[in-house]
């Protein structure tokens, strides 16, 4: 802390909104500013009382905690953590928030639009309109529909349920696989995956990324899913093991996939691209000005509410804040 303002390094882009909210209340240094970052790093090491992320793709691990002996808080962009050393940052003692609520109702749409676009072949028909086919010949009929379908949902956590309310509006019956049954949800719950895959032709993913889900969907679940099957992807890229999926779509083990993410982003895998019966976003969820912009702003306010000395507004699990619930 300088004077009486704490000190806060800003790790990724200069977002106006966390830049323009921190700039005046807090001594902010922004890393993307300095010529030598490592550094620039050291030079303001032991001032450093906070970290705001503005992107997951910055990182912060044990090794940048260790350079930052005041470091208490870091307050990081995105409902998904698993940039952040949380387990590094848990056994230090310092806090960890994360910008959830802001973003459910963005990204579930999202996730129908993606349904929509791989079930119906949405973006294929586009392209052949636009390279002049039409005059020709009509588009070819859609061989999958959402009629009788039903859809598995991994995950069913605050996304998750925002998803379900949408499906359910399409009349679709929804089935759901966690960790652990949630209360008050009425859909059938599955202890496997590998069981509500065989159960289902339509998985739709929403679970945190990280080491407890990496590859969770892999040629087994592929395999179980089915020659009818779709697999949507909202969660991250890691959760699909990406070479398994490539080898399902290719031998039509699985019958299509609708991709918001990808484990190497924003690198796809050319196998992938090159595929005209999958669709692919690049990491849309909540990608529109007024939903970042408000996720931005959750970024300043855990940050502000920590100097004030009040309570953290949205800590993650593994560093609850004392008195929050």
């Amino acid at each position: 802390m300088t004077g009486d303002k704490i000190d806060v390094l800003l790790v990724g882009m200069r977002k106006p909104v966390i830049v323009n909210g921190l700039k005046d209340k807090t001594n902010l240094h922004i890393l993307a500013d300095a010529k030598d970052p490592q550094a620039f790093i050291d030079s303001v090491a032991d001032r450093i009382d906070a970290i705001a992320v503005s992107y997951t793709g910055n990182k912060v691990d044990a090794a940048l905690m260790d350079r930052l002996p005041n470091l208490k808080l870091i307050s990081s962009f995105g409902v998904g953590y698993d940039h952040i050393g949380v387990k590094a940052a848990a056994e230090r003692g310092l806090y960890v928030t994360n910008t959830p609520e802001v973003l459910n109702e963005e990204v579930a749409d999202t996730a129908l639009g993606l349904l929509l676009c791989t079930v119906r072949e949405f973006p294929q028909a586009n392209r052949y309109l636009r390279a002049g086919k039409w005059p020709s010949g009509q588009y070819p009929l859609t061989k999958a529909t959402l009629r009788n379908r039903t859809i598995g949902m991994v995950g069913m956590g605050r996304i998750g349920k925002a998803i379900a309310r949408r499906l359910e509006a399409f009349g679709l019956p929804i089935v759901y696989h966690s960790r652990n049954p949630q209360d008050g949800v009425a859909y059938k719950y599955y202890p496997k995956l590998i069981d509500m895959a065989r159960d289902v032709d339509t998985l739709m993913v929403i679970v945190p990324g990280g080491a407890g889900t990496r590859n969770l969907i892999d040629a087994e679940v592929l395999k179980a899913l089915g020659p009818n099957g779709i697999l949507i992807n909202m969660a991250r890229g890691s959760v699909v093991d990406e070479q398994a999926l490539i080898a399902a779509l290719k031998d039509r083990t699985i019958y299509s996939a609708g991709l918001d993410v990808v484990a190497n982003e924003p690198h796809a895998p050319q196998e992938l691209i090159d595929m005209e019966h999958i669709v692919m976003f690049p990491h849309l969820g909540s990608s529109t000005e007024v939903t970042r912009g408000a996720m931005d702003q959750l970024v300043v306010d855990n940050i502000l509410a920590w100097a004030a000395g009040k309570p953290l507004l949205t800590p993650v699990p593994e560093t609850p804040y004392p008195g929050k619930p």
